[in-house]
């Protein structure tokens, strides 16, 4: 009886936090639910109406990520005044894009349109929050319509799959996407990388998973289950924009973003690939992650 309490207690601490993240994110819903029917908000969800109610869910958030992560965010600056698109590395849990989405609203009153796979409208009871937060299908015309609007559009090239299979070596599972890409060349707008260092010692996947890599490849759906959610350090980097350049290829632009021709100068890496190379000890280690809570300097 005693190994049994022993395991259960070990797996419910290894569920708990990803649970109450999950949690927390069906409240928000209904919390939003709330506010439309007692103000009888029926105005556009990405309208300036909903701003009172997006600073609260962005302080709510923020709050989290400073006590639980020690969120920072650098490179903000880094940011166009106009649209753009963001590249970011998928961690198991993408609650470091989160924090992200809340501190640059609170910082610069500015929503950033997500790009999320189609299984994330699949979820029942988020249809409200999802809309209020900008998160769309992604499709081409989607994508172009917010840019031309003079949104900022986030996309993780390397989607459920990086989230699912890549480890604490970092590795970026880009596959052959080169959409975003295209989207930038018609759009004419910059490509801006970001990565959140530590965030595979923050929340992790199972080690074994071939059946699990066979059962997402036909059906698309993300079955394994993340665990973790030990409060390391967070701290999310913006780098310098690549910017447009109307004699370039599709194929030219993926592969400047995989050469990091920018502020890094990482010759041989993507530019998200230099954001980690920079900032993220590889292999990944929880044990130093929990550490740089305690160390102030800014790396």
């Amino acid at each position: 009886m005693v190994i049994v309490s022993l395991t259960m207690s070990a797996i419910l601490v290894f569920f708990i936090v990803p649970l109450t993240i999950l949690f927390f994110i069906y409240l928000t819903n209904i919390l939003l639910l709330i506010y439309q029917r007692n103000g009888e908000v029926k105005a556009d969800p990405l309208s300036d109406v909903w701003d009172s109610a997006r600073k609260t869910i962005a302080s709510f958030w923020d709050i989290y990520a400073r006590i639980w992560h020690g969120y920072e965010l650098h490179g903000v600056e880094n940011l166009p005044e106009g649209p753009g698109i963001l590249v970011y590395y998928h961690g198991a849990i993408p609650v470091d894009y989160l924090y992200f989405l809340s501190r640059l609203f609170l910082w610069k009153k500015r929503l950033c349109l997500s790009v999320a796979d189609h299984f994330v409208f699949r979820l029942p009871g988020l249809k409200l929050l999802l809309e209020v937060t900008g998160v769309m299908p992604g499709t081409r015309e989607e994508c172009l319509t917010a840019l031309k609007n003079g949104h900022l559009v986030s996309i993780s090239p390397g989607g459920v799959r990086e989230a699912l299979f890549s480890d604490e070596s970092y590795q970026l599972m880009w596959g052959n996407r080169k959409g975003f890409a295209q989207v930038a060349l018609d759009a004419k707008v910059p490509i801006i990388p970001m990565y959140t260092q530590n965030v595979r010692e923050g929340y992790r996947m199972f080690k074994e998973r071939r059946f699990f890599r066979q059962l997402y490849e036909s059906t698309r759906l993300p079955f394994t289950p993340p665990y973790g959610g030990l409060p390391v350090k967070f701290r999310t980097y913006i780098g310098e924009p690549i910017p447009y350049d109307p004699n370039i290829t599709t194929e030219e632009l993926v592969e400047k973003v995989c050469k990091g021709n920018f502020v890094f100068s990482f010759q041989t890496k993507t530019a998200v690939q230099a954001l980690i190379s920079k900032h993220q000890t590889i292999p990944g280690s929880i044990w130093k992650a929990l550490l740089e809570r305690f160390d102030k300097r800014r790396k």
